[in-house]
């Protein structure tokens, strides 16, 4: 009897015991939860703009105060939250999931904190009023779900804020960088154009009940924008003598939104070693090309020259050579298209991996979102349940010279065009970010790991050159090396912009000299570093991860690895930090 009734005492306790600990998790759970909730509900307050954007619609009829007296006001919050989320919730007992997301909004709420305390963007960034002014209208007029009635009462209280938001901007920056004011001054001439233009029109078939305050608000709005434009053209520009390197703040930036497991060191040692492999790799694919294109020197009895030049000009001349084969201006957004559907057929044909149900379509970037970068992966907001993707592009602009657009031309010929579609269209950004707009937490739909949506189609682009893209070209495989390449300098280029202080003349020669790249490119990629810190580094750190993470997968599957499988189960996740990831991938 005794022998029998032993366990089942044992299972007794083990049973109510588990009980306790599965009470206090849930407890724990939804005292978290009530801290993100409340969390949210204050950041939404802070930036009603991005809050209709992301489809929360609580502050659709608000605009941004930037005054002193709120902005000290959300300082105090920030800290508050930070105390409550590290001192009162006991991440520990989280359920597995809530665990992930505390350690996200912990390192998104640093961020926002950095803000504050370094980074000070409305006091030392033109641009970041310039979003507001560009979206807090767009947004409200874009949005589908919202009734027409309420939409022009909220649009009629935004305009009616506009002005003391005018007013905070010229009052509240100081010495911006003039990288960020020129960049906000080229900027303008289309948001203005949307108030005179499209809005007008809104207004002009708007409903009746809200039609004599949107005609006395929107009256108002535009000369003030005539007249902040003029601001930023002549008084802003003038004190423009500030810098855009984050410096010390920059270690600050990487920790919170990398969340990798390999020291930043580590890296450091693995891109030299592969800046080296790569043009190593580059010269071997050029020797038999560069015999047969009107060589300048005999490479059976090179001149006395170092080895690095001696790949310097070899590799040089050969995509001289190539790179006169591409699209015209008028045909590359359609060969984008062509290029897409080819790629989505040969990854199905190979089965690499599980492709999500949604469309991507592939559209011309709207003129008020050029300037930072020439291309972007338009989402549904965070709150949205729709499942409507489009990735905009704008290779040039209208003021594009016709040597920059051929310069530019010529960077994306036909043998790169294809791994610049893999890393950044599809799959590209827009797979990964799909998979993790799948997830039911908010928390890791809004701060989604960088790394992880970079890296992921750089670890795929391999995997088409050695199951037989374009046939094995040599000539693909060269611009494959070099589009590699630049994922290695840009990295490398990220932490010596911002940290170390590499001037535009040395970093400009690093990329034409070292890695070919033309002129042209290399300046829209020094000014996509200088104004959007981190977004640089991240394809490069999320590889590295990847890779690792691959290995030790290897060795715990042995035979039975599958990398159909790996890839599914990277994916299926979410865009979770990479410590995180890991952990679930190997447990």
């Amino acid at each position: 009897m005794k022998k029998f009734l032993t366990p089942l005492i044992i299972l007794a306790v083990i049973v109510f015991s588990s009980g306790i600990v599965l009470s206090q998790q849930n407890g724990e759970d939804a005292k978290f939860q009530k801290a993100l909730d409340d969390y949210l509900d204050a950041l939404w307050k802070f930036y009603p703009t991005s809050a209709t954007i992301a489809g929360y619609h609580n502050y659709d009829g608000k605009l941004e105060d930037l005054s002193s007296k709120n902005l000290e006001k959300r300082q105090d919050e920030l800290d508050k939250f930070n105390q409550e989320l590290i001192t009162k919730v006991d991440k520990t007992i989280l359920s597995e999931d809530f665990q992930i997301d505390h350690e996200m909004v912990i390192d998104g709420l640093d961020l926002e904190l950095m803000r504050h305390e370094r980074i000070i963007p409305w006091e030392y960034n033109p641009l970041f009023y310039n979003d507001i002014f560009n979206n807090c209208i767009r947004s409200l007029i874009n949005d589908g779900s919202i009734a027409e009635e309420t939409k022009a009462k909220n649009i009629s209280d935004r305009l009616k804020a506009l002005p003391k938001l005018l007013k905070q901007a010229r009052e509240n920056l100081k010495t911006p960088a003039q990288i960020f004011t020129e960049t906000a001054i080229n900027q303008f001439p289309s948001i203005l154009s949307f108030y005179k233009n499209d809005l007008a029109q809104w207004v002009a078939q708007a409903p009746a009940s809200q039609k004599k305050n949107l005609d006395k608000y929107f009256a108002k709005a535009v000369p003030e924008l005539e007249a902040y434009e003029s601001f930023l053209k002549g008084e802003l520009l003038a004190r423009s003598t500030g810098t855009f390197m984050l410096g010390e703040a920059h270690p600050r930036l990487m920790r919170n939104t990398l969340q990798n497991t390999i020291p930043i060191q580590d890296l450091v040692a693995r891109a030299q070693a592969d800046y080296t492999n790569i043009r190593r790799e580059m010269f071997l694919c050029c020797i038999h090309l560069y015999k047969i294109m009107d060589p300048k020197i005999n490479l059976d009895n090179p001149p006395k020259i170092t080895e690095e030049q001696l790949r310097n000009v070899v590799i040089k001349h050969v995509l001289d050579k190539i790179k006169n084969e591409h699209a015209s201006k008028e045909e590359f957004l359609g060969n984008i298209n062509n290029l897409v559907i080819e790629i989505k057929n040969f990854i199905t044909e190979k089965d690499f991996c599980s492709l999500p149900a949604e469309d991507l379509t592939i559209e011309a970037m709207p003129v008020e979102y050029q300037g930072k970068k020439w291309f972007r992966l338009a989402v549904p907001g965070f709150y949205e349940t729709n499942s409507t993707y489009a990735f905009q592009i704008a290779p040039f602009n209208h003021t594009s010279p016709e040597e920059q657009i051929t310069s530019i031309l010529e960077e994306y010929n036909n043998f790169l065009i294809p791994f610049w579609v893999i890393r950044n269209i599809y799959p590209g950004t827009f797979v990964p970010t799909v998979f993790t707009r799948k997830n039911p937490s908010l928390i890791k739909k809004i701060y989604a790991n960088k790394p992880l949506i970079k890296g992921w189609p750089l670890y795929f682009e391999e995997m088409f050159v050695k199951a037989g893209f374009r046939n094995y070209a040599t000539r693909v495989r060269l611009c494959q090396l070099k589009y590699q390449l630049r994922a290695v300098q840009n990295f490398i280029l990220e932490y010596n912009i911002h940290e170390t202080g590499m001037t535009k003349e040395k970093a400009i020669s690093y990329m034409t000299l070292a890695g070919f790249q033309t002129k042209a490119e290399a300046e829209r990629k020094f000014l996509e570093i200088a104004l959007n810190p981190g977004l640089a580094a991240y394809a490069y750190i999320g590889f590295q991860e990847l890779q690792d993470i691959e290995k030790e997968y290897r060795q715990k599957k042995g035979t039975s690895f599958n990398r159909k499988e790996f890839l599914d189960e990277l994916l299926k996740y979410g865009a979770i930090p990479i410590r995180s990831l890991k952990k679930k991938i190997l447990q």
